[in-house]
């Protein structure tokens, strides 16, 4: 039997899932690793992390199945969007990655769209400058770290690190490479005129391949590291929304899903360049060749629901950890007893800025409406509710361009909550469901290796067959309704406060 390796490069973990060629998980394993937060607004990893995760990880999968590492058809990596790596020319980390939640670039930002123009910028990358982005974290590092920078001869993004690791080959995808503000999303490869114009060296940039194709093999280090056969292939991967479209299904035209994972993300594919004028939502290069992607991404979704495990949570967690119960199950229990509304308590998920849909690094997280009645409860499903109605903020967006959504999958460790799933459902409007795998973008980068592999003749056809969903759950209407004054108060809140989260990211 053959089987393949999906690798999903995550903000708050690594995962390595081993599948067979139906789709099926055999072993799975995760290790996490630390952010690091210098300075408010910031947000770092050590690559050796990443590295040291994909050993470990991959290593578990191959002790837990007994799967001969010959038999491995192929690897995919899925990885974390938006993050620079920088290497030397002997290919040493020259820096902690900076990460896609990172804030600090809003200067650099604002000098790439007077030096490329926003509508010229939009016009090739189909994005405007983000404080996500890459390329404003490459100017970051140019004006503040010259030192570092002028050691720079390779950028990548961090799956493509892992990739690097595993095969010696400076590689990455077109929809991963989409979300560097760097590529021309209608050629599929780097914009000359953008890197002749931001003095960016075109040398240091990573040839770019589509997500199925073949970018390398195993090398004998990397091998004897992972446990990987020497020579097995590697293709190009995807970034992780993109990742998690083929692992959902989302490869045609119209289909859409919801992932909550770190962040949360509205994703839709489309067979053609679609753009919001207004910089709400991001269009990309899909995984699927030649086609796109619609896309939103509020930075505080399950992040948001860490911190309230981290800070007000922190005791029950460790009592479900010592039971070998996922915390976050008594968390969505407590949740439930408090009434839709969590008493006129509304939370703004911007605990790290915010990229979609209002564009604001300096927006920060804020209850509203706090009163003494209020308890720990109330807090949490005010912050379930706010990560929701950020995600139904983006969904208006997505429909007001055009595209139709008549359900919508669920992805992300939110995903696995029916109560989470169903205050979606009631929000949206439409009915809303899982897939059998739980495995999202492991699964699609699985798919993708299969596809380079052969074992596939194409990425739809792969997930026709692999792909089963399970019943959906029907919007409540009655619900919804209950929810439309909540939401509409919680859309009036940033307009009025924008002003003041600008000043407050001035005081010392």
């Amino acid at each position: 039997m053959r089987y393949l390796v999906g690798i999903d490069l995550g903000t708050s973990g690594t995962k390595t899932v081993l599948f067979d060629t139906d789709g099926k998980p055999v072993a799975a394993a995760t290790e996490e690793y630390p952010l690091y937060q210098p300075q408010n607004g910031w947000a770092e990893q050590d690559p050796a992390d990443w590295w040291a995760a994909v050993q470990k990880t991959m290593r578990s999968v191959f002790a837990q199945s007994g799967v001969n590492a010959a038999d491995v058809a192929g690897v995919g990596i899925s990885g974390q969007m938006h993050g620079l790596v920088m290497l030397d020319g002997q290919g040493k980390v020259l820096r902690r990655a900076i990460l896609w939640c990172d804030g600090r670039t809003a200067r650099e930002c604002a000098e790439i769209t007077e030096t490329i123009g926003r509508e010229r910028l939009i016009a090739i990358t189909a994005n405007p400058a983000l404080p996500g982005f890459t390329a404003g974290k490459i100017l970051w590092v140019r004006r503040n770290e010259p030192d570092i920078y002028q050691q720079c001869r390779h950028v990548l993004l961090p799956k493509d690190y892992i990739r690097f690791m595993l095969t010696g080959v400076y590689a990455t995808e077109a929809s991963d490479a989409s979300g560097m503000n760097l590529l021309d999303v209608t050629t599929r490869g780097w914009s000359a005129e953008i890197l002749g114009k931001l003095q960016i060296d075109p040398a240091w940039m990573a040839k770019v391949y589509e997500s199925p194709d073949v970018t390398g093999t195993v090398h004998k280090e990397a091998a004897a590291a992972t446990g990987l056969a020497e020579g097995t292939i590697v293709v190009g991967g995807a970034g992780d929304n993109a990742a998690a479209a083929v692992g959902m299904g989302v490869v045609r035209e119209g289909r859409a899903f919801t992932s909550l994972g770190t962040s949360g993300v509205v994703f839709a594919h489309t067979d053609s360049v679609r753009i919001d004028p207004q910089g709400r939502v991001h269009t990309f290069c899909a995984a699927v060749p030649n086609s796109y992607t619609v896309m939103s991404c509020t930075l505080s979704a399950g992040l948001s629901l860490r911190w309230m495990r981290d800070t007000l949570y922190a005791a029950e967690a460790e009592a479900a950890k010592e039971q070998g119960v996922d915390p976050y199950i008594p968390m969505m229990d407590a949740a439930q007893e408090i009434p839709l509304g969590a008493d006129r308590l509304l939370f703004l998920p911007y605990l790290m800025g915010e990229r979609s849909p209002i564009l604001d690094e300096k927006s920060r997280g804020v209850f509203f409406g706090l009163s003494a009645i209020h308890t720990k409860a109330h807090m949490l499903r005010a912050v379930i509710e706010g990560i929701s109605y950020s995600q139904r903020a983006c969904v208006d967006v997505l429909r007001g361009m055009g595209l139709e959504l008549g359900d919508m999958l669920i992805c992300g460790g939110g995903g696995k909550s029916p109560f989470w799933r169903q205050m979606l459902a009631d929000l949206y409007g439409c009915p809303v469901c899982t897939i059998e795998s739980t495995e999202g973008p492991a699964l699609g980068v699985a798919i993708l290796a299969g596809v380079g592999a052969g074992v596939y003749p194409s990425v739809a056809d792969a997930c026709d067959g692999m792909i089963r969903k399970n019943a959906p759950q029907q919007p409540d209407h009655a619900a919804g309704a209950a929810y439309a004054p909540y939401y509409q108060l919680y859309a009036s809140l940033y307009p009025a406060l924008k002003d003041r989260f600008a000043a407050l990211s001035e005081m010392k």
